[in-house]
């Protein structure tokens, strides 16, 4: 089984940064793409943007391209998002998740999910 605990979550002002923390434990090789996602109330979960283990491709939605950085640090398993130049509209909880094989953006392709963390975006 793969267990991923995010961190890094929290309140900052528009235009302001965070980086968020996805740790995996278990069986990590059973997933090589590693996504993060976001959720509001009353909104299906979106895709933010994602990385491979093996050689470190990344993606990005439209909506955060240019301002959010993925990367990994393989040695210690661990997925990063930097999130700078941060709206209003980024507020959300956000997931990360894992998966075999290559990298989706549906979230439903996604076997294994951390629990979420709080990003608020005030103006």
């Amino acid at each position: 089984q793969v267990q991923l605990v995010e961190s890094g979550g929290g309140l900052v002002q528009a235009g302001g940064s965070l980086r968020l923390s996805c740790a995996a434990s278990g069986r990590t090789t059973g997933g090589n793409a590693m996504g993060w996602f976001r959720q509001t109330p009353g909104k299906e979960r979106e895709f933010v943007a994602a990385i491979t283990w093996s050689d470190g491709s990344t993606y990005y939605a439209d909506s955060v391209k240019g301002r959010f950085t993925i990367s990994r640090d393989n040695a210690k398993n661990t997925v990063y998002l930097q999130m700078n130049s941060l709206k209003p509209e980024d507020t959300a909880v956000y997931y990360c998740a894992t998966r075999p094989g290559v990298v989706t953006t549906t979230p439903t392709s996604y076997p294994y999910w951390g629990q979420g963390t709080q990003v608020t975006v005030s103006t």
